[in-house]
C-alpha cells in the first residue's frame, strides 16, 4: 500500500508554488471559465515503449500544434506533485457488490496519495447510483473524505454522466483554477449509466470546456465487455487521460486457466480463495499506482492562441515530442470561452 510518509516526501520534493487560500465558493464553473481565454493548459504524459514514465524532457523536446499551427510555448514545467485538485466519483451501483470492500480501500489509497496534507492539493467526493450526490466538497483535508468513503454501502442504477456534470459545475472552487492548479476527475466504476439525466455528448463536451482530464478505475470484471467500457475510454482519451483495467488481467499468469474448468481441477484463483483474494488485491494496487503515477507525472504545458480568423468552437490540439518510441496522452482540444 502507498503509505503517507512516501506521499509526504513527493509533496516535499515539489517546486511547485503553494495555494495561497482554502477552496473558495464561485458560482457555476462554466462561467468563471468564460472570462479565461487567453491561455490553454495542457497536462502531458509521455511514456516509452515499456509503459515507463518518460520524465526527463525539456521545453525544446515538444511541439504545439493548435489547429496545425505551430504555437509558442508560453510555460514548461516537469516538475512532480504540481498544484492540483481531484474529483473523485465513485459508483455505488449494485453491480460492485462483489468487490466492495477491495474498490474502497483503492479509493481511499486514491484519495491519501493525491491529497497528502499539503495546501496546493485539493479533492472532493462525488457517488453515484440512482442519483449523483456532492458527498464532500472541495477540501484539502484528506480526512473528510475517508469518513465518508468508509460508511458507503452499495445499491441502485448507475448516474455517472450526471457525476460528471456535477463535478464540472456544483462544488466549489479553489483560486486559480483550472491553470494552477489543474483539474483531475478519477472515476472509480464500470462506465455504465442508467439513471443520468445527462448524456455522454454533453458531459463529455462540459469536461473539455472545463479543462478537465479524466482517469478512470474500471471495475468491470474479468470476461466482461460493455458499452461502459467505451464510454470510459472516450472520457479519458478525448481529454488526455487513461483507463486502468485491474480485474481483466487477474488470471493472465495462470496456466490453463482457459481449457480447465475451475469444478474439474483449476482452483488456482477459484473466487473464495486466498490467491484469488490476493491477485484482485495486487490488480487494484497497481491500478492505483498506475493512476497516481500518471497524475503526478506529468508535463504541464500552457500557450496562448494566436488570434485567427477561425470561428470553430472546438480546436483541435496536438502534441508532439522529439523522441522516437513513445506513447503521448494529452487533451484532444479545447473549447472557445466566447462571452
Amino acid at each position: 500500500m502507498i503509505r503517507r510518509s512516501f506521499l509526504a516526501s513527493l509533496a516535499a520534493s515539489s517546486a511547485a508554488p503553494a495555494l495561497a487560500q482554502q477552496p473558495a465558493k464561485v458560482p457555476a464553473v462554466v462561467d468563471a471559465l468564460k472570462v479565461s481565454v487567453s491561455e490553454v493548459i495542457v497536462p502531458v504524459t509521455v511514456t516509452d515503449d515499456k509503459g515507463r514514465f518518460v520524465s526527463d524532457l525539456d521545453k525544446g523536446d515538444f511541439t504545439i500544434l493548435d489547429e496545425g499551427r505551430p504555437q509558442q510555448i508560453t510555460y514548461f514545467n516537469r516538475e512532480r506533485q504540481q498544484p492540483l485538485v481531484a474529483g473523485f466519483l465513485l459508483d455505488m451501483s449494485n453491480a460492485q457488490r462483489l468487490h466492495w470492500a477491495k474498490f474502497l480501500d483503492a479509493a481511499q489509497e486514491l484519495v491519501l496519495s493525491l491529497l497528502p496534507g499539503d495546501p496546493k492539493f485539493a479533492g472532493y467526493l462525488i457517488t453515484y447510483s440512482n442519483e449523483a450526490e456532492l458527498a464532500v466538497n472541495t477540501t484539502t483535508d484528506s480526512d473528510k473524505l475517508l469518513e465518508k468513503i468508509r460508511k458507503l454501502k452499495p445499491g441502485g442504477g448507475a448516474a455517472m454522466y450526471d457525476a460528471i456534470y456535477m463535478a464540472c459545475t456544483s462544488r466549489n472552487l479553489v483560486k486559480g483554477e483550472p491553470i494552477e492548479p489543474r483539474r483531475v476527475i478519477i472515476i472509480i466504476g464500470d462506465g455504465h449509466d442508467n439513471a443520468s439525466k445527462k448524456g455522454l455528448e454533453e458531459v463529455l463536451e462540459l469536461a473539455q470546456r472545463n479543462l478537465v482530464t479524466v482517469y478512470c478505475v474500471s471495475t468491470a470484471a474479468f470476461g466482461f465487455a460493455s458499452d461502459g467500457e467505451k464510454n470510459l475510454n472516450r472520457l479519458a482519451e478525448e481529454t488526455g487521460g487513461r483507463v486502468v483495467q485491474p480485474l481483466q488481467g487477474v488470471y493472465k499468469d495462470v496456466s490453463g486457466y482457459l481449457s480447465t474448468p475451475s469444478d474439474e481441477g483449476n482452483y488456482a484463483l477459484k473466487v473464495g480463495t486466498g490467491g484469488y483474494a490476493a491477485a484482485i488485491a495486487q490488480g487494484l494496487f497497481r491500478a492505483v499506482a498506475d493512476t497516481v503515477g500518471e497524475v503526478v507525472t506529468q508535463y504541464i504545458i500552457r500557450y496562448s492562441p494566436e488570434t485567427t480568423d477561425d470561428k470553430k468552437a472546438f480546436r483541435k490540439v496536438e502534441v508532439k515530442v522529439n523522441q522516437p518510441g513513445v506513447t503521448i496522452r494529452a487533451r484532444k482540444g479545447y473549447y472557445r470561452f466566447l462571452p
